[in-house]
């Protein structure tokens, strides 16, 4: 697993936990690929609870799946897969990685599909309890 860094640019210079040139020690003498991106905004805990406790309850309980075969049915159907491991088995994008927005136009395009092609209503989340 590769871990994720938060810092700061601050007059062109990065400011980053030491815990980060801890990680960097370890690829000693290694080729690397530098990623710098503007931080984004994650979902929320609220955000969380209404796919699990609405969106994929809903949908599990229609389809007969358990909650986490529908979570894995929508992530394929949606979020598609990302690549193939050193093993040759798929990797499934994960829903953690996604940003506040994306995970906004995930949820909606889930919620549509939902209605046009299984005929459920998944009420709005300001309109059930959770």
């Amino acid at each position: 697993m590769i871990p994720i860094f938060r810092g700061q640019v601050l007059k062109g210079v990065l400011q980053v936990d030491t815990r980060f040139y801890s990680w960097l020690s370890t690829l000693e003498g290694q080729e690397v690929d530098v990623i710098v991106r503007k931080k984004r905004k994650q979902r929320s805990l609220q955000q969380n609870r209404y796919y699990h406790g609405v969106i994929i309850k809903i949908l599990a309980d229609h389809c007969g799946y358990s909650p986490e075969e529908m979570h894995e049915a929508l992530k394929e159907k949606f979020l598609g897969t990302q690549e193939r491991d050193k093993h040759g088995l798929i990797k499934m994008k994960s829903t953690a990685v996604l940003s506040k927005d994306e995970f906004i136009q995930y949820t909606n395009e889930v919620i549509r599909w939902a209605a046009e092609n299984l005929t459920v209503y998944i009420p709005d989340p300001h309109l059930v309890d959770f």
